[in-house]
């Protein structure tokens, strides 16, 4: 024990030794800091998974006859364009067509001054407008007028509304005309809008939106002009109207207006409540015609609408790959001009209704639920599919590289300038200020230009990238053969064509790559319906 002791301390004066001996050594360098750890990889974040559904999120309510005005004293004509919130959406189940009845019967019926042929000869003498037309949430009834001939216009243009003449002769006849349109005109005549139609009734399946705006064949039938007229007490009413007027509009002019209309029911029904649409892909409706050709739309319902950040990039996408009617699209000179396939090939980020005489959409067809879509137009039938896999591989090639830089100059470039022919007239101007009030989106089209100005390719395919979803598409054909269509579809065997004169070994080798491309169908998710009971009941 003494001995362990004695060491100890020995131990302790050495240590203590050392510690005072510092100028006499040098000092060892500290140890060096341990290396940070590494950083972590930083993984890019999950694209957000696609939506199920479309919910149906309230567009935005103006006050009742809320007035817009657009005057310019120097122009001597004046639009009116009275826009209801009210449209095919709200026809009761069995009276499929009624809305769109009901407006035509007031704007062509006559007033109880003059009958619908006294109308006519009224307005000619006058060279002024009157009509309406009516979409799936909205009905326009528009007029337009010389100022010298304002004071009897407007008395005649607001006696529809306020005193139509509801006619036992005259419902008969616009009946028998709405009949015939979903008889002989969508069944028979138009390809193209059959297609379309046929499109909006597979996608909104179960959907108010899903039949024909002019009715159905078993909904017209079952009308009588009593329906009518209280139904359009019930529709047409002061809280869902907005009044437009432009061009030589004072303020007394104004304020006729208004006082006339206050005559109109101040409430009626209540606004329907959409449902969501399902976001299901992958089928396919054939509506069986005799028909020389094939038409065929695809598309999907899709959240995306005016308002949100990615519309205008994504509308921008798909004028460069198919703008209605234009030469420059990548479908129209893919599939047109190089393989002269059909007459043009479009694209849409929103519902499409032309304005007639025009190649632009129509205004105030807004809508709570959009659907992004394509339209081939007619193609001979052996090459049906071979244009409806083109379509899709074009499509899926925009969402995988998104736009060239040289095209995406070109393209930007025509759509500034394009857009200033949207509103080139006071009743298009008067659409898009009444439009901006449903969508929230005030100066409509000069955010657009102001967004143009600053897109660039990446902004742009970022936002392809999250809305457009090639994978989703559902598909209406309209062709004589149906049942060997949908064989071709379920054998899933590659399409070829041929051409009656030289082509490069390029576009020879594309086309092998398209021929072969699969169709996001289920084999099992397709229906032949024949045209003759499409939109029956």
């Amino acid at each position: 024990m003494r001995s362990l002791r004695s060491s100890s301390l020995a131990l302790l004066a050495v240590l203590s030794l050392g510690g005072c001996a510092t100028t006499s050594r040098t000092e060892a360098p500290p140890p060096a800091p341990p290396p940070p750890p590494a950083p972590a990889q930083v993984q890019a974040p999950e694209p957000p998974a696609p939506p199920t559904t479309v919910p149906a999120v309230p567009l935005q309510k103006p006050a009742p006859a809320r007035l817009i005005v657009q005057a310019n004293p120097a122009n001597p004509i004046v639009s009116f364009r009275l826009v209801f919130h009210s449209g095919s959406v709200d026809d009761p189940r069995g009276k499929e067509g009624i809305t769109s009845l009901a407006a035509t019967l007031l704007s062509e019926g006559g007033t109880q001054k003059l009958s619908s042929a006294q109308l006519l000869q009224t307005l000619f003498p006058m060279a002024a407008e009157l009509g309406s037309f009516t979409d799936k949430e909205f009905t326009v009834f528009e007029g337009r007028v010389h100022k010298d001939f304002l004071s009897p216009f407007l008395e005649l243009f607001t006696d529809v509304l306020l005193h139509p003449r509801w006619s036992p002769q005259e419902f008969e006849r616009l009946r028998a005309r709405a009949l015939s349109d979903v008889r002989n005109g969508l069944r028979s005549e138009d390809d193209e809008t059959l297609g379309k139609v046929a499109l909006d009734a597979l996608v909104f399946q179960g959907h108010p939106y899903a039949h024909f705006v002019g009715g159905t064949e078993k909904g017209l039938e079952s009308l009588t002009l009593e329906d009518v007229k209280a139904h359009a007490a019930r529709v047409f009413t002061q809280d869902r109207l907005v009044i437009g007027l432009a061009g030589a509009v004072d303020e007394a002019l104004q304020r006729d207006v208004v006082s006339r209309l206050s005559a109109l029911p101040a409430t009626g029904a209540p606004r329907v409540e959409l449902p969501p649409v399902p976001t299901q892909g992958g089928r396919a409706v054939v509506v069986q015609k005799p028909t020389l050709s094939t038409a065929v739309s695809l598309g999907y319902a899709t959240p995306l609408r005016r308002g949100d950040p990615d519309f205008f990039p994504v509308a921008f996408a798909l004028s460069y790959l198919g703008e209605h009617r234009q030469l420059a699209g990548v479908l129209f000179n893919e599939l047109r001009e190089k393989r002269g396939l059909n007459y043009g090939d479009y694209a849409y980020a929103e519902h499409f209704i032309q304005q007639p005489g025009t190649t632009y959409n129509r205004t105030n067809v807004a809508r709570t639920q959009q659907d992004i879509s394509l339209w081939i137009r007619p193609v001979v039938p052996a090459n049906g599919l071979f244009a409806t896999r083109g379509a899709v591989y074009f499509l899926d090639r925009l969402v995988k590289q998104g736009i060239p830089a040289e095209q995406f100059e070109l393209s930007r470039n025509f759509l500034l300038g394009y857009t200033r022919l949207w509103e080139q007239t006071d009743q298009r101007r008067l659409g898009y200020a009444i439009d901006a009030l449903f969508y929230g989106t005030p100066d409509y089209l000069e955010q657009y230009r102001a967004a143009l100005a600053k897109m660039t390719p990446e902004s742009v395919h970022a936002a392809v990238k999250r809305q457009l979803r090639p994978e989703a598409l559902n598909f209406a054909f309209v062709t004589q053969d149906a049942e060997g269509l949908v064989k071709q579809i379920q054998d899933s065997a590659p399409s070829t064509i041929t051409y009656a004169s030289p082509k490069s070994p390029a576009l020879l080798e594309e086309d092998k790559t398209i021929g072969a491309k699969p169709l996001p169908l289920h084999p099992d998710a397709l229906q032949v319906v024949p045209a003759r009971v499409f939109m029956e009941k």
